[in-house]
């Protein structure tokens, strides 16, 4: 059961892993969302890849660090359902954000698992 919580863990880094690239390399900023990098959209965008830079960090932490992870999963999951409510609050529109809905919607299976996993009652 361990391996399998580690892998999922393992499995919501990866989906963090592109939107955090955009911190160290600004070059994404335009090729993932269209978006000059050196605007004030830009640094916005910039700047959400360092959240999401904490939030694959996290998930890696998560995977070594079994007590973290009811805390951890709460920051994972406001992040992963937060981006879902508002994508669709906004009419689910096309584009690069319809990707970022498609990961995160992809992620809900492991972070689901993660959750439960982490609140289930642990035996002695």
């Amino acid at each position: 059961m361990e391996t399998t919580v580690r892998m999922a863990w393992g499995l919501l880094a990866l989906a963090h892993l592109s939107p955090a690239a955009v911190a160290i390399l600004p070059s994404l900023v335009e090729r993932l969302y269209g978006v000059s990098p050196t605007g004030d959209l830009g640094v916005l965008i910039a700047h959400r890849g360092a959240l999401f830079l904490a939030i694959f960090a996290a998930c890696v932490l998560a995977v070594f660090d079994p007590p973290a992870r009811r805390a951890l999963g709460i920051v994972v999951a406001t992040s992963v359902i937060g981006f879902l409510v508002l994508y669709l609050r906004a009419g689910a529109p096309s584009g690069p954000l319809r990707t970022i809905a498609i990961v995160d919607a992809a992620a809900l299976l492991p972070l689901a698992f993660v959750i439960v996993a982490a609140w289930r009652p642990q035996v002695a």
